[in-house]
C-alpha cells in the first residue's frame, strides 16, 4: 500500500485551517511565520514558495524575509536577533543550505527555541531526546505522523533508519525510541560506514531511508511485509522533456509490491514536513499566547 503523503497533508492542513479559523473567529489574531532565505538557489526558492503558499491555505501569516548570496553572516544573526525579539512573530525558520561562508550551526544556535519552527536548534534537540516538551524536527515529525495515520505501530519493532544527518537521520532515531506509543521502538541508525547494510536491513519491520542517493535501498535488501518509507529526493537524468525525473533513496518500482506500505518520491515525505512545519508553527503561536 501507498503511504499517500500528500492526501494525509491535506487532511492535516484542513485541520489546522479549520482551529485557525475558530480562533480568529473568538477575536484572536492568526499565527504568523516569517522564512529567511539567502542567495537564489532554485530548489531553495521552490521550497520557500511551497511553504508560504501551505501557510496562506491554512490562515497563517507567513513573510519571506531574503538576502543575496554575499550577504554577511553578521548580518544574518542580527537578522534572527531581530525575529526574535519581534512580538508579532511567532515562529520562524532560515531555508539551508546557506552559503559556505555562513556556519549552519552558529544560526541555528542563535535561534530562539520558542521560535525554532524547524526543530534544529540545539535546545530543541535536547529537549527532544530527553522526552522534554519540544518543537520537533519537521521531517520526522511529519514521518512519525504519516505511520500513525496509516495505523502502522512502532512499538516493539525492529526499524532501521539509514542516514545521520542532523535534520532526519539523528532526530528520527529519537522520536523512535521515545517511551510512548508513536516510539517504543528498536532503533539501529545506519550511516555509510556501516558493514553489512543488507544484512541490517533485512531484519527490520520499519525502513527509513534518508541518504540522498538514488537506490540506496534495493529489493534485495527489503523483507516481504516490510514498511518502507523513502525520503530521499534525487534529479535523475532520463529522455522526458524536463530531461530529467525525481526518485527517491529505494527503488520504489521494484519495491513497491513486496512491502506492506511504501512511500511514493514525491508524494510521500515532502508534503509531510511542510504539514508538520505548519503544526510547529501552530504550536509556536500557543506558547507565545499562553505566555502573553
Amino acid at each position: 500500500m501507498i503511504l499517500d503523503g500528500r492526501h494525509i497533508a491535506s487532511v492535516i492542513r484542513e485541520e489546522l485551517s479549520q482551529e485557525i479559523g475558530r480562533i480568529v473567529a473568538d477575536g484572536g489574531r492568526a499565527p504568523s511565520l516569517a522564512v529567511v532565505i539567502v542567495g537564489h538557489n532554485p530548489a531553495s526558492e521552490t521550497y520557500v514558495r511551497n511553504k508560504i503558499r501551505a501557510c496562506e491555505e491554512v490562515g497563517i501569516q507567513a513573510q519571506k524575509i531574503a538576502f543575496d548570496e554575499d550577504v554577511t553572516e553578521d548580518v544574518l544573526l542580527q537578522q534572527i536577533d531581530i525575529l526574535n525579539q519581534d512580538p508579532s512573530i511567532d515562529g520562524f525558520l532560515v531555508q539551508l543550505p546557506l552559503p559556505e561562508h555562513i556556519s549552519e550551526q552558529k544560526i541555528a544556535e542563535r535561534i530562539d527555541y520558542r521560535k525554532d519552527v524547524d526543530g534544529l536548534c540545539p535546545e530543541n534537540v535536547g529537549r527532544t531526546m530527553l522526552g522534554m516538551p519540544s518543537i520537533m524536527s519537521a521531517t520526522p515529525k511529519g514521518i512519525r505522523e504519516l505511520l500513525k495515520r496509516y495505523d502502522i505501530p512502532t512499538e516493539g519493532k525492529r526499524v532501521v533508519v539509514i542516514g545521520r544527518s542532523n535534520i532526519v537521520g539523528k532526530p528520527m532515531a529519537m522520536l523512535l525510541i521515545q517511551k510512548n506509543l508513536l516510539g517504543n521502538a528498536t532503533v539501529t541508525l545506519c550511516h555509510t560506514k556501516t558493514p553489512n547494510l543488507k544484512e541490517v536491513c533485512l531484519e527490520a519491520d520499519i525502513i527509513i531511508v534518508a541518504v540522498g542517493q538514488p537506490c540506496t535501498l534495493t529489493e534485495d535488501m527489503v523483507r516481504t511485509g516490510c514498511v518502507v518509507v523513502d525520503v530521499g529526493i534525487n534529479r535523475v537524468n532520463d529522455q522526458s522533456d524536463k530531461g530529467y525525473r525525481l526518485c527517491g533513496d529505494a527503488d520504489f518500482e521494484k519495491l513497491k509490491d513486496k512491502c506492506s506500505y511504501i512511500s511514493p518520491v514525491p508524494g510521500g515525505v515532502g508534503p509531510m514536513t511542510i504539514a508538520s512545519l505548519l503544526q510547529n508553527t501552530l504550536q509556536a503561536y500557543k506558547f507565545r499566547i499562553t505566555k502573553d
